[in-house]
């Protein structure tokens, strides 16, 4: 078993300016930019997601976000889908910050806010590595019907987080069971606490499928296939909207490809990202 807990000391989160609102950022190392991109489940956050992967990419100006809603980012009203909302304002506080061109890795709802921020400002960004994006799904599928990890973060949003709710979010996450351990559900717990709802209301996360082509940059797929989240059948909607893409599923892995295939992921996105700054 991969430790995925490798620990890496870090500055502190700022707030940046991002249009009408600010963003938390993490901003470390040196070198082409990388932004990251972190999903949606309640209690997530930049850090949270990426925290252990970030060592491997040293070698690189890592910008860890909080999205809008989310971990110390400012809590603003949303209406419309949640996509774009948070691309547009990543893009603005890429702007505050300097950065005209960088690679993007996105987990789950931050894969398909990478995938727009691919489409959106193609001049920008060099090279997307996508976790089991959000953003295509099977045609008509009703809310109801959507795989249970999602019912778990639509639930949350709903009806608020529990300890029993975020154990078994935690253990949906994770094909091995003993990645979810006490102090990671405790951890993951308090930080939801602190912002719940994320969403407000019933969730628009965003229909990507016009976008999508629109994609010039190299995708790399990256999918779990005991994902009970975002579906590994689900790649195929990628896979015909995209010109120059690669496909990885790996077993033994859930939604949580980066946390519980640590090293694996670290090898198969390092390599990507730096092949296509050549």
């Amino acid at each position: 078993m991969e430790n995925p807990m490798t620990e890496v000391t870090l500055p502190d989160a700022r707030l940046v300016s991002a249009g009408d609102i600010a963003l938390s950022v993490t901003d470390v190392g040196a070198g082409p930019a990388i932004v990251w991109l972190h999903g949606s489940g309640p209690g997530a956050s930049g850090l949270s997601n990426f925290r252990a992967n970030l060592p491997a990419f040293a070698d690189h100006r890592n910008l860890v976000f909080d999205h809008p809603r989310y971990g110390l980012s400012d809590r603003p009203t949303i209406n419309g889908p949640l996509i774009p909302h948070s691309g547009e304002h990543i893009l603005a506080a890429l702007d505050t910050l300097g950065v005209d061109t960088f690679a993007v890795v996105g987990n789950s709802f931050g894969g398909g806010v990478a995938a727009w921020l691919a489409a959106t400002a193609p001049a920008r960004v060099r090279s997307a590595v996508l976790m089991a994006p959000a953003g295509l799904q099977p045609p008509g599928i009703a809310i109801e019907d959507l795989p249970y990890g999602l019912q778990l973060i639509f639930k949350a949003m709903r009806d608020g987080v529990d300890r029993p709710l975020m154990e078994t979010f935690i253990n949906t996450m994770v094909f091995d069971k003993s990645l979810a351990t006490p102090e990671l559900i405790d951890a993951r717990l308090a930080a939801a606490q602190r912002n719940n709802p994320e969403w407000e209301g019933r969730p628009i996360v965003g229909d990507l499928s016009e976008v999508v082509p629109l994609i010039q940059a190299p995708i790399q797929l990256l999918w779990g296939k005991e994902d009970k989240f975002v579906l590994p059948a689900w790649s195929t909607y990628w896979l015909d909207r995209l010109s120059d893409v690669e496909l990885h599923v790996l077993p033994h892995c859930g939604h949580w490809f980066q946390y519980e295939l640590k090293d694996r992921f670290n090898e198969l996105a390092g390599e990507f990202i730096r092949r296509n700054e050549q």
